[in-house]
C-alpha cells in the first residue's frame, strides 16, 4: 500500500522538528537581503516555514507574515515564539503548497527557502508554483530557493543515476542524522535549467537567479530565484 505523500511529509518533519530547530536558527543573508528590501505596509507569506527563522525578520519589517508548513510540530515551535515574544503581526497555517489557502492577488511577496524541493512530484511541485503565482498580486515579488543537484556532495551519485534512474531524475532520499536519529527525507534536487522551467512555465518572469554555495567547495549546493509576477 503506497503512503500519501503528505502523510509522509508531515510524519517526517513532525519526527525531526526538535533537531530541526535547535540547528536551523541563522536566517540566510539572501533572504535579510530580499526581506529589508520590501516596503513596509507589505504582506508576506512564508512558505514552508519551519521554525520561522526568515518568518521573523519579515515580519518585524513588514505590515504582516503568515507562515506556511505541512508539519504541525515545526508550526507549534514558531506559535511558542510568537507568544513569548508577544508577537501580533504572524498567522500560521497548516497546509500543503499545492493548496494555498488565500486568495487570488492577496499578497505583496512570498519566501519559499529549501521547501520547494522537499515536495514529492513534479506535477505537485509544479502546482505550489502555480499557487504561488497565483496569490501574489501583480507585480508582486517572490524569492525561492532549491538544492542543486550537480553540488559537490551528490554529482557522483546522480551521474550513476542518470543512466539507470527509475524514478524521477533528481529524486533522492536524505537522511537526518543530527541528534542521533536517522530519519529519510525526500528531496528533489534541480539543475539550474529545470529551476528555470519551471518558474517561468506557472508565469514567472526571472529578474535574477544566483548560484550558491554553503557547503560546496566547486559546484553550487543552491540556486536563489527572484521572480515577479507581470501581467501583460
Amino acid at each position: 500500500m503506497q503512503t500519501d505523500p503528505l502523510y509522509e511529509a508531515q510524519r517526517t518533519w513532525d519526527t525531526i522538528a526538535e533537531s530541526f530547530d535547535i540547528t536551523r536558527r541563522a536566517p540566510w543573508k539572501q533572504c535579510i537581503d530580499y526581506i529589508t528590501s520590501l516596503k513596509k505596509t507589505d504582506v508576506v507569506v512564508d512558505c514552508g516555514c519551519g521554525n520561522g527563522r526568515h518568518l521573523f525578520p519579515a515580519a518585524a519589517h513588514c505590515s504582516s507574515a503568515f507562515g506556511i508548513d505541512i508539519s504541525k510540530k515545526l508550526l507549534s515551535i514558531v506559535q511558542h515564539r510568537i507568544a513569548e515574544k508577544n508577537i501580533r503581526n504572524i498567522t500560521i497555517v497548516h497546509a500543503d503548497l499545492a493548496h494555498l489557502p488565500f486568495q487570488d492577488n492577496y499578497v505583496d511577496a512570498i519566501l519559499c527557502i529549501a521547501s520547494l524541493h522537499n515536495i514529492k512530484g513534479r506535477e505537485n511541485r509544479h502546482a505550489a508554483v502555480r499557487e504561488m503565482y497565483r496569490i501574489l498580486k501583480p507585480q508582486g515579488t517572490a524569492l525561492l530557493s532549491v538544492w542543486s543537484r550537480w553540488q559537490d556532495r551528490y554529482r557522483a551519485y546522480f551521474t550513476k543515476q542518470f543512466f539507470v534512474h527509475s524514478s524521477e531524475f533528481g529524486d533522492i532520499d536524505i537522511c537526518w542524522r543530527q541528534h542521533h536519529l536517522n530519519v529519510p527525507r525526500f528531496y528533489h534536487l534541480y539543475s539550474r535549467n529545470e529551476f528555470v522551467h519551471e518558474l517561468r512555465d506557472e508565469g514567472f518572469t526571472i529578474e535574477n537567479i544566483e548560484d550558491a554555495r554553503f557547503h560546496s567547495k566547486r559546484f553550487p549546493d543552491n540556486y536563489f530565484a527572484l521572480v515577479r509576477k507581470i501581467i501583460s
